[in-house]
Parts: C-alpha cells; structure tokens; sequence
C-alpha cells in the first residue's frame, strides 16, 4: 500500500474517469488501472464499481477513499513543513480561482510567476467559492482565491485587491447614452446574468435589488460572462463585468462599459487557505506576485466604492 495508490485513488473518485484520473496524475490509464488493481487485491475489496458510467466507488469504497484522504493530507503536511524549513518554492501547489477572476488575473501573474519559479508545480483548477470552501477542507487544494463574504471565519484570509464592477451596455440598449447607471436604471433592462451560487451575480443582484435577476436566465441558462458580453456587444441587453476585464476590452468594446453611480459596488479579492496551512513562504510569494500584476488603484477600497 502506498501513497501514489492514495493518490490515484482520489483522482478516480473526484473525475469519475479513469482516463480523466489518469491524465490529471500525469500517467498513462493501464499504469493508473494497475496501481489501483495492485491495492484491491491487497486489501481484499473492490475499491471502485467499474460496471457503472460514471464510476463510483463501492460502499467499502467510500471508507477506503475517506481514509486515504486522511493519509495524504497528512503525509502532505510532512512535505510542507520540510519545504518550508527550506524556504522552498519548488513541488506542486494546487489553486482553486473563482471563474470569474480566472481569465483576467492569471494571465497577469501566472506566466511570470512560472518563469520566475520553474520548480514550483501550480496547478489551477475553476471553482466556485463552496467547492473551493469544500476543497480545501478535504485538502484537495491548497488556497483558493476567491470574494471576501462574511462566512469564511473557519479559513485564513489574506486581503489581495478591490475589484470594482462595471455595466457592460449594448448600443441598442436605452441605457447606452447614460454617462453612468444607477440602479433603478435596471429594473426593466434586459440582463444577462450567471446562473444562482456565483458570488458574482448573487452580489450584484442584491446591491441592485434586481427583480428581473430570473427572468434573464429563461433566455439563457448557464452562460458564462464571456458569452454574455458577446451578446451584449451583438446589439443585445446588458450584462456586468469586473473590473480586471476591463483591462482586456479593445477600444470599440470600452466604448460599451458604463460606470455605477456612486457608490460604486466592489468586491474584495482574497486568498483563502487552510488555518493550519504550512507553506507561508509561498503563500507570501503568491500574495506579493498578484498584488503586483493588478493596477495601484485596486491596491485599497476607494472613497466612490462600496463593498457588496
């Protein structure tokens, strides 16, 4: 029994796929499936059901999963500390990132931090902010950036950068010529919104004591802000942005980007780990690294925001 078999276990209970499992641990399915086998056989059980689309594991299973969970997070921990007596900032660092910060904060970090530390493994995963919360309970990442909220006094919280919020207006729109947008100016517009249990929408919908936040999702279920702001810039609705995508637009689509009347709403971006997290070193790292890719702006909250 060793920890690989652990660890290859836990990839085929999280992806339900032995060849997604597989691709996710860097080896090739047949080595993964032996690995797996090799354990079974040792312990006298069928860990997993391979009968079943997706897999599942068995009721002996689930405890041997549950268990080996255990093992790694603390042999993990072993690692961690050896790493940080070092001051090391090599060996694999796992992140969950918000998709909505995602595609416009790490490329203004990530690639250079790579450069920068071609010893150091981060491997970046999209989840919204309960899967990250659950993740990181379980160990299945190491830090997950996400939007301060006030139930997260079970984590450490490193404040990273405010982040103000934009109108994203068509030119169709009646809303298009207002210099800014108040929020009763979008009770009756057409909106484009992510679905319930992104931090994102849900922010914004009670800041702006949106009544038509349901109605937006009969049109078009689970979009993403990009397709939103394709419909948008095709003539139709509106939609909101973060401040970070601002940074990406060409000339022709700022044209489209609206201010909020002051107060502005903003969220605060923070990085979230374990309270018994080892690797301070590069966790101080990663927190310099982003601070310093994001504008001197966003460096505090401004007198016009408002946190939402």
């Amino acid at each position: 029994m060793t920890l690989q078999q652990m660890e290859y276990v836990l990839a085929v209970d999280r992806f339900r796929h032995f060849a997604k499992a597989a691709e996710h641990c860097r080896v090739t399915q047949p080595t993964l499936s032996a690995m797996i086998q090799k354990l079974e056989e040792e312990l006298g059980t069928k860990i997993f059901d391979r009968g079943q689309q997706p897999v599942c594991p068995t009721p002996a299973g689930v405890l041997v999963i549950s268990q080996a969970r255990n093992v790694l997070f603390q042999a993990g921990r072993i690692r961690d500390i050896i790493e940080e007596e070092k001051h090391s900032m090599s060996g694999t660092f796992n992140l969950g990132v918000l998709p909505t910060i995602a595609p416009y904060l790490l490329p203004r970090f990530f690639p250079q931090l790579m450069k920068k530390y071609p010893q150091l493994d981060i491997r970046v995963v999209e989840m919204k902010t309960d899967v990250i919360k659950s993740a990181l309970r379980t160990g299945e990442i190491d830090a997950g950036i996400v939007a301060g909220l006030s139930d997260m006094d079970e984590f450490d919280r490193v404040p990273l950068f405010y982040e103000p919020f934009h109108v994203y207006v068509s030119r169709e729109s009646e809303l298009f010529g207002r210099e800014v947008i108040r929020t009763s100016d979008l009770s009756g517009a057409q909106l484009w919104l992510l679905d319930e249990g992104h931090c994102f929408r849900d922010q914004l919908v009670r800041f702006c004591q949106l009544k038509a936040a349901k109605a937006s999702q009969m049109a078009y279920h689970l979009g993403s802000m990009e397709t939103f702001m394709r419909m948008v810039e095709g003539g139709r609705g509106i939609t909101f942005i973060p401040g970070l995508a601002v940074l990406q637009l060409s000339e022709a689509q700022k044209e489209l980007v609206h201010a909020f009347a002051i107060p502005c709403p903003t969220r605060q971006l923070i990085l979230l780990t374990h309270k018994d997290f080892v690797r301070q070193t590069l966790k101080e790292t990663l927190v310099r690294e982003i601070r310093r890719a994001v504008p001197s702006e966003m460096q505090e909250l401004q007198s016009t925001q408002v946190l939402v």
